[in-house]
């Protein structure tokens, strides 16, 4: 299944996610724009009320924590660690970035 990742790196001194696929897709997300993608009840409220994130300039991704098998839990330098990403939002995010190169 194409939805299902064979493997994932934290890379480029942790500010980068890469999500190697199983169609043989790699989806490169910066640190940044998971941080603010998340879908934490902060981060959706801000989205909501148009704040934009306030993220620093140095953040990095400190570990990367399965969810059973459908998700991973992804931990900031910043102290983010409540946004959860299922495999098709990772894959969805992977092709915005694609569009934006």
């Amino acid at each position: 299944m194409a939805d299902i990742p064979r493997e994932i790196r934290v890379i480029d001194g942790a500010r980068r996610l890469d999500v190697h696929w199983a169609d043989g897709t790699v989806s490169r997300l910066p640190a940044a724009t998971l941080r603010a993608e998340s879908r934490s009840a902060d981060s959706v409220r801000a989205a909501v009320e148009a704040l934009p994130p306030a993220l620093p300039g140095d953040l990095a991704i400190r570990d990367v924590r399965a969810i059973g098998a459908y998700a991973v839990n992804l931990v900031f330098s910043d102290g983010h660690d409540r946004g959860i990403f299922p495999w098709p939002y990772l894959r969805t995010l992977g092709a915005r970035a694609d569009a934006r190169l």
